[in-house]
């Protein structure tokens, strides 16, 4: 859905009676215009969607009948302060559904979801608007603003790329294959969810708690247990498996593409993106993963010799050989004996509260920001906290909220979200976004408060990152403000702020023990950032192998794909994968960090075609953070210019108009390398 809002008098003319009492058809009386979430029950949505999609049908209908010749503004601007209720009620609907799920939240979302996709497909496959578009984009531009003609540039390609070049029969089917695919992702999500929890039954501890348990677990046969379990989840043959799913889904994208004029749907997704083609994508991989196997063999070799000393010790069996199962606990040790450190030296001082804190301070020294907590705010969940975050000279930049912790209802990963974007209303006014971070990092015990792993902690930095770029925008248009970027671009920011996490500067301001308010102490300190770099084999490898899985999954055409449906699809999933692995050169003892039936980003999300978005920014990310350590990591001028330049402006501007206008220079491939210790 494009970001959009409008004048609130209209709503209520059109609401039926039955609709009065609906808190997405009225004004919203709360703090900071919140959500009500109290007031808004499941029988609230179906009818508000309803509603929206008429008001913004009428919406339409009064741009498309305007007598006067289009402009930008009685077009383009017209069309961006449109739809109101359904900014509404999808910001809370698509919110609460990843974090307070559940099986009757899963219909609502499964009904708005086929009620949302034809209607977007009637509004990008509508001729008579995309004829006043392309009056206007086939026009002078040079009297509008920079971000208007982004706004103009994107709208009409989101028209050539969505069919409304096509003839009548063609976009019917069309129609028909987006509502499939919207149905079949709602459910590989659902599936998941269903295996997560399935696995917290069977283990005791949710899915995000993986990596701990397997680094801390002495018992060899409950790790390679708890491995097969993990990598199995979609994959076992019970009523939430996900293998038919995806090559139902990898079909269907792949014959929406050929209809547009592609290859692959691969070629489709990157036509808009920086990277532009399947083939730049692919080397770009290539090159990391070549770079990684070679240093995650160096580290199978390290953690073999210390598994011959258990087996030397009469821990294991002769001839024991590290497996994947083995590579946490090994890993660890490893990284003991070489840096001599221990997370549980270092988890005391990395309670939830302060390393929240560490990302505010971070914050307020590099951008001049200040964030404080308010109450008496309507909050969706009793773990939500929410947080007021305002400018050097006290005008509010808007609101954030942290919900942490897993349970049964939210979806495993951490994310960023918004309840409500940046842009200016029609009176010109600079409506402020609603933005929240979640995830699901180590709750707190009986015993012991939510103590936090190095992992978790740059997690946190990570996902501030992204509010950070929500929270700072200071567009005029919603479709460009914030996050709304290019996805390969989008993870720069939020890859940025997790250098910031363990700065001396910054640790001596949030990192103190729980017990006894101690400041970490500078060997701690020095112990974590000289392991920056340990592991990065495999992190490395894990990451590039699942990117690549990613895009020879989306570089299949629809024959290939066919004749994969009609065979053994698990043989055929198992197969693929393993032949993608062993071209890459993927080492035995690695498998992708997410396999093909739990890969939630690229089935679930908008990461198709785009997995490798994360390492593509990181070498934004990198070379930026080289240029801060050049200039001064607290240098002013240098902050400023990357909260002007990135932060505030959002999507108005090709991505590499603004690195440059930065940088001064195309960014340094090499800075990945460098900053992974892999070159």
């Amino acid at each position: 859905m494009k970001k959009t809002l409008l004048a609130l008098g209209a709503i209520i003319m059109m609401a039926s009676c039955s609709n009065e009492k609906n808190p997405f058809m009225q004004e919203w009386d709360t703090p900071y215009g919140i959500p009500p979430f109290d007031k808004i029950s499941l029988s609230d949505y179906i009818p508000a969607v309803k509603a929206g999609i008429k008001q913004q049908e009428k919406e339409l209908d009064a741009i498309l009948n305007n007598p006067a010749a289009p402009t930008f503004d009685n077009t383009i601007g017209a069309y961006e302060l449109s739809g109101e209720i359904l900014e509404k009620v999808t910001g809370v609907l698509y919110n609460l559904q990843e974090t307070e799920g559940g099986d009757e939240m899963e219909k609502v979302a499964e009904e708005a979801t086929a009620l949302l996709t034809a209607h977007g497909d009637e509004i990008s496959m509508n001729r008579k608007f995309f004829e006043r578009v392309k009056i206007i984009y086939d026009a002078d531009q040079s009297a509008l603003t920079r971000e208007q003609q982004m706004v103009l540039k994107n709208l009409y390609q989101s028209f050539t790329r969505n069919g409304v070049n096509l003839d009548e029969a063609s976009q019917a089917k069309l129609k028909e294959i987006n509502q499939k695919i919207a149905a079949a992702q709602q459910k590989f999500g659902t599936n998941l969810l269903a295996e997560n929890n399935a696995f917290k039954e069977k283990f005791g501890f949710p899915v995000s708690s993986y990596t701990s348990e397997m680094t801390s677990c002495e018992d060899r046969a409950r790790r390679e247990e708890m491995f097969k379990a993990y990598s199995s989840r979609g994959n076992n043959g019970n009523e939430y498996d996900n293998k038919a799913l995806c090559l139902d889904i990898l079909k269907l994208r792949a014959e929406k593409a050929r209809m547009l004029g592609f290859d692959s749907f691969a070629a489709y997704e990157l036509d808009d993106k920086m990277a532009k083609d399947p083939q730049t994508v692919d080397n770009f991989l290539d090159e990391i993963q070549k770079a990684s196997n070679a240093k995650a063999k160096e580290e199978v070799y390290d953690m073999q010799k210390v598994m011959d000393e258990d087996i030397a010790a009469g821990k294991l069996a002769k001839g024991s050989r590290i497996q994947p199962w083995d590579w946490f606990y090994y890993a660890e040790k490893v990284r003991q004996r070489k840096y001599d450190l221990d997370e549980n030296q270092t988890k005391p001082y990395f309670k939830m509260e302060n390393v929240r804190k560490g990302a505010f301070a971070a914050a307020h020294k590099i951008y001049g920001i200040n964030i404080e907590p308010v109450s008496d705010v309507p909050l969706y969940n009793p773990a939500v906290e929410t947080f007021k975050v305002t400018d050097a000279d006290g005008s509010l930049l808007g609101i954030f909220m942290t919900d942490y912790f897993p349970r049964s209802s939210k979806r495993g990963g951490a994310w960023m979200n918004v309840f409500r974007d940046q842009y200016l209303d029609r009176d010109g006014n600079n409506v402020r976004p609603i933005v929240v971070n979640v995830g699901n990092m180590t709750a707190a015990t009986d015993s012991l408060p939510a103590l936090f792993t190095i992992d978790e902690v740059e997690t946190v930095f990570h996902e501030f990152g992204h509010a950070l770029h929500g929270l700072l925008t200071q567009c005029a248009y919603p479709s460009v403000s914030g996050t709304s970027v290019k996805r390969d671009f989008v993870e720069t920011f939020s890859q940025f702020n997790e250098n910031w996490a363990f700065q001396p500067e910054i640790l001596s301001e949030y990192a103190t023990h729980y017990k006894t308010g101690e400041v970490i102490p500078s060997y701690l300190v020095e112990k974590i950032n000289n392991s920056h770099k340990f592991n990065q084999g495999f992190m490395t490898s894990e990451l590039c192998a699942a990117s690549i899985l990613d895009m020879k999954w989306h570089e299949l055409t629809v024959e290939d794909l066919e004749k994969m449906s009609q065979r053994d699809q698990a043989a055929n999933v198992a197969a693929f994968e393993e032949k993608v692995c062993k071209e890459m050169g993927l080492i035995d003892e690695i498998i992708p960090r997410y396999r093909t039936t739990y890969f939630n980003h690229i089935f679930n999300s908008g990461y198709c075609a785009g997995y490798y978005s994360y390492l593509w920014a990181e070498v934004l990310d990198k070379d930026a953070f080289e240029y801060f350590q050049e200039q001064g990591l607290y240098n002013p001028a240098v902050a400023t210019k990357f909260r002007r330049l990135f932060l505030e402006r959002g999507g108005s501007e090709e991505p590499m108009v603004l690195y440059m206008m930065f940088r001064g220079a195309q960014p340094d491939p090499g800075a990945l390398l460098r900053a992974r210790g892999l070159e």
